[in-house]
């Protein structure tokens, strides 16, 4: 990346949003607005139900920098803005997104609902300002989308995608990838959830993002996350000793074993790993069984300073394994997660994406 100090002769600053959806130069604020012109008169884009908005469509070479996204997450017609909104990406032409994610999982917070994250990479900040700072290289086209299958309109979809254009993109940059799984709670007991897998060509996984409904007593969190690179097959070469470990956490998130931890103890969010939602109660819910909801954990882990790199082919996994008292046990959880990663070859075709009835938290 070229210094800030020093100007490269060729990269030219741009950003598209609702006051300038084609980034154009010169093309800013153009809206007319009731205080005149270049007063505010398009800050944000409608989305109805089933409908698709363009956040981004960029010839290249270039670099998406900085994502910024707020939309309300609930509205009269249903609670679960944040699953039922999917990002995608698509680079250079491609027919299949190498992006596909529903809106809040793709920041880091997990179950529709808001958490506030403080990472190097993710940023939500008061009041859901949803923030990624992922660098994405394209060299001839990018574009960027938001699909909406939520059951009633959203009012107010306001974003900012930030890129730069003439950027040195050789022919060897690797380009950006997100993909979202779910397991829930549909395995068998003993069977790992599934991060990533189908991953061919050359790569560096950059990190992970977990949400769990734990749908059994005790704690949930001794899985341990596999990294299976290359010519592995029944074992891996990277595995981490647990969950919260991975997490860059310890001890179950806790000083005891409690099925019910405190949150504001708990919670935490740096620069490269994090946990930032614990969730007991139906937030969406008023009735007196909304206090009954299973315990929600997400957590959060960046791969910077430590890249995972791959040659040919990479899969990525992790346990469902509890312990209590009497020791470890397989736990079957309600797992959702996104994985991150670059690759130089073009991704393999993702598994389709679960409808947003089958996305949303239970």
């Amino acid at each position: 990346m070229t210094s800030l100090w020093e100007r490269p002769p060729t990269v030219r600053s741009r950003s598209a949003n609702a006051e300038n959806p084609t980034g154009g130069e010169g093309a800013g604020a153009s809206a007319p607005s009731p205080l005149g012109p270049g007063r505010k008169g398009s800050p944000a884009l409608p989305l109805a139900a089933g409908e698709t908005i363009t956040l981004a469509d960029i010839d290249g070479p270039g670099v998406i920098r900085h994502v910024w996204v707020t939309v309300p997450d609930r509205t009269a017609a249903g609670p679960f803005v944040l699953r039922d909104l999917v990002l995608r990406v698509y680079w250079d032409g491609a027919d299949a997104p190498a992006v596909e994610v529903p809106l809040g999982d793709f920041f880091c917070n997990g179950f529709a609902d808001r958490a506030l994250v403080t990472s190097d990479l993710v940023v939500v900040a008061p009041t859901g300002g949803m923030n990624a700072y992922f660098q994405m290289p394209f060299r001839e086209h990018a574009r960027m989308t938001l699909t909406s299958e939520h059951p009633g309109p959203i009012e107010h979809v306001f974003y900012q995608v930030d890129y730069t254009v003439g950027d040195d993109v050789g022919p060897q940059a690797m380009s950006f990838h997100a993909q979202w799984r779910r397991s829930n709670g549909t395995t068998a007991a003993g069977e790992d959830h599934v991060i990533l897998d189908g991953v061919r060509g050359a790569g560096t996984y950059l990190g992970t993002f977990i949400a769990v409904s734990s749908l059994q007593r005790f704690w949930w969190g001794e899985g341990e996350v596999k990294f299976f690179l290359d010519d592995d097959v029944d074992l891996p070469t990277l595995c981490s000793t647990g969950l919260e470990d991975y997490a860059g956490g310890a001890w179950a998130f806790q000083d005891e074993l409690r099925a019910h931890p405190e949150p504001a103890i708990l919670t935490y969010s740096a620069p490269w790993c994090g946990y930032p939602q614990f969730v007991d109660r139906d937030r969406t819910a008023a009735s007196p069984f909304a206090t009954h909801a299973p315990a929600m954990h997400a957590l959060y882990r960046w791969h910077v300073p430590d890249p995972i790199h791959f040659h040919d082919r990479l899969r990525v996994t992790v346990q469902q394994i509890g312990a209590w008292d009497h020791g470890l046990f397989e736990r079957v959880d309600d797992y959702s997660s996104v994985a991150y990663w670059y690759q130089t070859a073009p991704a393999a075709p993702f598994p389709p994406l679960p409808p947003a009835a089958e996305r949303a938290p239970r």
